[in-house]
């Protein structure tokens, strides 16, 4: 299992303050997608495009912002590579387990493969 290390003493702050920024920016991510999906349906006025806009900008721009101030970008671009790392792993061994499976959907308990 992979450990995400936050530090120890002084630098348990910055460590857990990047890992928080990280986590809320992969959520800002997949906000900003389903905002995309909706804006592009018929369900919202222009007027609710314009704001939902507007506030995931706001929110992004405040996001950047406390990264600058903590001097933790790079440590939450770090991160962010090697979450990208876990996930494309994570991935290949799904897609190599299901390769090695000669008939998907079946599993067979005791006995042979040939049904004795």
């Amino acid at each position: 299992m992979t450990r995400i290390d936050v530090g120890d003493g002084e630098n348990t702050r910055q460590g857990l303050l990047t890992l928080v920024i990280t986590v809320v920016e992969l959520l800002l991510e997949a906000m900003q997608r389903e905002a995309v999906r909706r804006m592009e349906s018929p369900d919202l006025s222009p007027e609710e495009v314009d704001r939902l806009g507007r506030q995931l900008a706001a929110i992004e721009a405040e996001i950047e912002q406390l990264k600058t101030d903590e001097g933790i970008e790079e440590g939450v671009d770090d991160l962010r590579m090697e979450l990208d790392g876990l996930v494309e792993d994570a991935i290949a061994r799904l897609d190599v387990d299901a390769e090695s499976l000669e008939h998907p959907g079946q599993a067979v308990i005791g006995g042979d493969d040939d049904g004795s």
